[in-house]
């Protein structure tokens, strides 16, 4: 058994060690000094002095965390239960003999006196069991909590002093403390003292500084950037304390701290010196070979690693730097390990540096690893940046990935992977994912001009001679699939043939004007492209039968970009009924989580669709079902979908409650901000028409024409009858009947919306008959809606009140009432025209009746205001002696009229004012204020 050692003298001479003679240095022994501009963190000196509560404390990080600079604050700080025994740490120390006299100074030091029989180790080799036992019995008697801090113990080697440590924890008294600061977890039973609650832990996340902290930081440097600079200087450090500090110092000599933080290069820069010499000089030649080597991963695997040149053993090396907080981290719950940014920032320079050329290759190579380990969007990243661009191209298309682009989470990255790819790059693979990175970013028409690339390139490769119309070149299902599904989303251009894709030429068809009628052509540009839709959406699902099963499976997005594909297709062609079947089965596809964004347009389209059905209830649900999507689940602002908020818009207008007009706006707004809405034909078509609505509801019936585009600005066939249905309705508003009739026969298509609408016009002209007939046609039709029902039994009833039937017109009126009620679609009373209020007023065919027309008038407690036909200034003259109780030949007399022109003016007025009797124009004009 060694000695215990020599006695400790009584004198203040410098103490030495007995076997040499070497003085014990000052430094090792004294609380470091704070640094210049240092930040006080009170949440970890707080953690410091409640872990001194227990025996053990324990520090850990890699270098420049601050684990020194926090451990000596706390020991100056007063904080501390007693009086601190500090020791700095280093290779010398790695001898028991060395440590153990460098503790029993530090001890000495700090306290008043230490207990007879306690001396030094009289030998380099070992302290001896009689010390320790010796040191362990002395802090049983302790009058108060000693703490010995022991600073950066990583620089100990071997079993033999954390042995002594561990033997010293084990016997210590109660009031011993012990704080231990290192970069690797210490040779202690960390496990057993964690189980047992006697260790406090303060890890390298816990040092990271908080953006809080990094504004501190830098204000001492007298640097104030703005919160922005903060939070991303925050973020490219991920709060290391010494990166923080250097850049920090860097910042204070530019002119621009802000273009300084933005700069990979520039922070790079200046913490370079810093882990070169501390981190990566220290390594062996074969770890900083691992180590550059895999630079260009933003993630480590062991078997990836030795793929790039690890040399076999990447596990052994990556578990050494790991345990060593050497800037390699675990990714928790994974065999994967990362590079601190900065440091792997720093590993790719000195790669450039050290074997110029030789990233590419390794890009190439992680590539194919990543590929075949199913990390196939990494893959991509890593073929992208080795240029290698048909391979990048081949595998994303082998892995569906097209639906990963337009349809999930994954959509940036796998766009991100793409785009620089240079459109020189030949082959129909890359010019199909050219047409998929397009129409990711709603360019419909380039993705359409990709695809046509892509069909010449197959064209070309065609065996020669007769084959049959249809024949597929494509090399394998995955790309014809790809093919087929683009062609179904991104839609026919104008003028477009379906030598390919069964695409129609565009076309409108204007309907004989003989009778007022409008007819469309049923299958012309939009039969073609409906039908081309259906092919394109049966071949996906027939090549999805010819995959894999498990590869079909892992991209369930498929299928649902199938169903809405096609639901957008019927709703382009106003096949309202199927295009909400299509869009209810395309949600109900939507099953995973990265799923997501597709569900959230698959629901907003489903809304618009129900809207414009008068499915009011349903319509708003569905809408607020996408919204609710966009709040933290998923959906970025990229891929957010206007179509729901374009539903709430319509909502809000068709019902015309109480602040319901400021709620449109507001949607509407929300809706314009999407990426979506300005190129796509239904959802722009659609924001315009509301736009309009809004302002004719206003009364201003010019901005309301200003907001909507011209004829023929829609080539689609909803689209394009939304905008003609509009100006109609702006025209009617305006007593322009002869506007409206035109506007009418703009429709390119039939349907019962366009024949009420031109009812109503020719009823506002003076001819009834036409206008019933035209009922008639449009009732009988199976598209009819809510909307157009109610609108059909208010024409018919204002036709009555011109027929001076009111028994008729208001039987008429109850039962648009009855239909409306469930959805309370008020919109359409409201612009009905000025007849409806005194026609309203008088319901009392039964005891019911009253209340059938209460919910119209509940949300503000009046009947609906109606815009009102401007008179003309001669019929305000005719009304004015009417008003005066004068005959139509007097009339004539007082305006040097002929008695037919009074006649004719008389008529204009009743039409424009609703009524059929003179009392009754008078009572109106009064109402309205045209008096």
């Amino acid at each position: 058994m060694a000695s215990t050692g020599h006695a400790l003298p009584d004198t203040g001479a410098r103490t030495t060690l007995p076997w040499s003679g070497d003085p014990l240095l000052d430094a090792k022994l004294t609380v470091p000094a704070a640094p210049r501009a240092h930040v006080a963190r009170h949440r970890l000196l707080d953690g410091l002095s409640a872990g001194a509560a227990g025996p053990l404390t324990l520090i850990t990080g890699p270098a420049g965390t601050g684990k020194t600079t926090l451990a000596a604050a706390w020991a100056r700080s007063g904080g501390t239960p007693g009086p601190v025994a500090w020791l700095t740490l280093d290779t010398c120390d790695r001898t028991p003999g060395v440590f153990w006299s460098y503790v029993v100074e530090a001890l000495r030091r700090a306290l008043p006196r230490l207990p007879d029989g306690i001396g030094m180790p009289s030998a380099p080799g070992g302290a001896g069991t009689s010390l320790l036992t010796r040191l362990a019995a002395a802090t049983e008697r302790l009058p108060a909590p000693v703490v010995l801090v022991l600073d950066g113990f990583e620089k100990v080697a071997g079993r033999r002093v954390p042995a002594g440590l561990e033997f010293l924890l084990e016997h210590a008294g109660p009031l011993w403390r012990l704080v231990v600061t290192s970069r690797v977890e210490p040779l202690l039973p960390l496990h057993r003292y964690r189980a047992e609650d006697r260790l406090t832990e303060i890890r390298g996340a816990d040092l990271a500084f908080t953006p809080h902290e990094v504004a501190v930081l830098l204000r001492r440097h007298d640097l104030r950037p703005p919160e922005d600079v903060v939070q991303a200087l925050t973020r490219r450090t991920e709060g290391w304390a010494a990166g923080l500090r250097l850049c920090a110092l860097a910042m204070g000599r530019t002119d621009d701290p802000a273009a300084f933080v933005r700069s990979l290069v520039s922070s790079e820069q200046a913490v370079s010196g810093y882990l070169l010499a501390e981190v990566l000089d220290a390594q062996s030649a074969a770890t900083t070979e691992l180590l550059l080597r895999t630079s260009v991963l933003d993630r480590l695997h062991p078997d990836l690693a030795n793929a790039l040149g690890g040399g076999g053993d990447a596990e052994a090396i990556l578990a050494r730097l790991t345990r060593e907080n050497a800037f390699v981290e675990p990714v928790p719950g994974t065999t994967w390990c990362r590079v601190h940014p900065l440091f792997a920032e720093v590993l790719r320079t000195q790669l450039r540096i050290r074997h110029p050329g030789l990233a590419p290759r390794l890009h190439a190579r992680a590539a194919r690893w990543l590929a075949g380990a199913g990390c196939v969007t990494e893959a991509l990243e890593h073929a992208a940046q080795a240029g290698d661009w048909q391979y990048a191209t081949s595998l994303a298309l082998r892995q569906l990935l097209v639906g990963s682009l337009l349809a999930t989470p994954e959509a940036e990255r796998v766009a991100g992977a793409f785009a620089g790819m240079p459109s020189s790059v030949p082959g129909a693979e890359p010019a199909l994912v050219a047409a998929a990175c397009r129409l990711a970013q709603q360019d419909r028409a380039g993705c359409r001009t990709h695809l046509a690339a892509a069909e010449r390139e197959w064209d070309e490769r065609r065996p020669a001679g007769p084959h049959p119309r249809g024949t597929d070149p494509q090399p394998n299902p995955e790309v014809a699939l790809t093919h087929a599904l683009l062609r179904l989303l991104c839609g026919p251009g104008d003028g477009e043939r379906d030598e390919h894709g069964g695409f129609g030429a565009h076309g409108t068809h204007r309907g004989g004007r003989g009778d007022g009628d409008v007819s469309g052509d049923g299958d012309g540009g939009d039969g073609r492209r409906l039908r081309a839709a259906e092919e394109a959406a049966r071949a996906v699902s027939d090549l999805q039968r010819q995959l894999p099963d498990g590869l079909v499976r892992a991209h369930p997005e498929v299928e649902a970009l199938r169903l809405h594909g096609l639901a957008r297709a019927f709703l382009g062609a106003g096949r309202l009924g199927e295009a909400r079947r299509l869009g209810a089965e395309a949600v109900d596809a939507c099953t995973t989580e990265p799923t997501l964004p597709l569900r959230h347009r698959a629901l907003g389209l489903l809304a618009l669709a129900e809207s414009t059905e008068g499915a009011l209830t349903s319509a708003e649900d569905h809408a607020l079902r996408a919204l609710a999507l966009t709040e933290g689940q998923g959906v970025g602002p990229d891929q957010c979908s206007g179509a729901g908020c374009l539903a709430l818009a319509v909502v809000a207008l068709e019902r015309d409650e109480r602040e319901d007009r400021e709620a449109a706006h507001r949607r509407l707004e929300q809706a314009l901000a999407c990426p979506d809405v300005p190129d796509d034909p239904v959802l722009a078509a659609e924001a315009a028409v509301l736009r309009a609505r809004l302002e004719l509801s206003c009364g201003r019936w010019e901005a309301a024409l200003g907001a909507l585009p011209g004829p023929g600005a829609a080539g689609e066939r909803w689209p394009a009858q939304r905008l003609a249905l509009t100006r109609a309705v702006v025209a009617l508003a305006r007593g322009d009947h002869r506007a409206a009739v035109a506007a009418v026969h703009d429709v390119p298509a039939d349907g019962p919306a366009p024949l009420i609408t031109l009812a109503g016009a020719h009823l506002v002209a003076g001819h009834p008959d036409r206008a019933r007939r035209l009922l008639d046609r449009a009732c009988g039709s199976p598209e009819l809606s809510l909307p157009d029902r109610v609108a059909a039994q208010l024409v018919r009833a204002h036709a009555a009140v011109l027929a001076d039937d009111r028994t008729t017109a208001q039987h008429l009126l109850v039962d648009a009432l009855d239909a409306a009620r469930p959805e309370r679609l008020r919109r359409p009373f409201t612009d009905a025209g000025p007849w409806l209020r005194h026609l309203l007023g008088g319901i009392d065919g039964t005891a019911v009746a009253p209340a059938r027309g209460a919910w119209l008038t509940a949300r503000g407690g009046t009947a609906p205001s109606c815009p009102v036909p401007a008179l003309s200034g001669r019929e305000r003259e005719v009304l004015g002696c009417v008003q005066r109780m004068m005959t139509a030949d007097e009339i004539a007399d007082e305006l040097t009229l002929s008695v037919n022109t009074v006649k004719t003016h008389l008529r204009s007025v009743y039409r424009k004012l609703g009524v059929s009797r003179r009392r009754d124009a008078v009572e109106r004009a009064r109402e309205l204020h045209v008096l």
